[in-house]
């Protein structure tokens, strides 16, 4: 399970931007999640609630979700097509020559704060 690094990672970087910017309370955490990313979201929301009771200014903290839809796109048809649906195969020429676009990142997109 890399749910809880990930969510160390998370922490780590949300309380050096608070306390950069002198914030005392975080109240949410928004993720961007590509759904081909690896994570597995109620793992990941499990850890975090776990993780946010040890930091002082991330006690209440709630997380908040957003999946980006995997992208693939074939160098063939030129086609963008869903990933999770089709996998590495384009569905428009049968093409194996694809490549993902978009779908597997992670990113702390928002921090609300008090």
């Amino acid at each position: 399970m890399h749910e809880i690094g990930v969510v160390f990672y998370v922490i780590r970087d949300v309380k050096k931007v608070a306390e950069e910017n002198n914030v005392e309370q975080v109240e949410t955490v928004t993720l961007e999640i590509g759904e081909v990313s690896g994570v597995v979201h109620e793992l990941l929301i499990d850890c975090f609630n776990w993780a946010v009771k040890k930091e002082p200014i991330m006690e209440h903290a709630k997380l908040q979700i957003e999946t980006i839809k995997a992208v693939t796109f074939c160098e063939d048809c030129k086609q963008e097509y869903e990933t999770v649906k089709y996998a590495k195969i384009c569905p428009h020429c049968q093409s194996e020559n694809t490549y993902l676009l978009r779908g597997n990142e992670f990113n702390i997109k928002e921090i609300g704060v008090t």
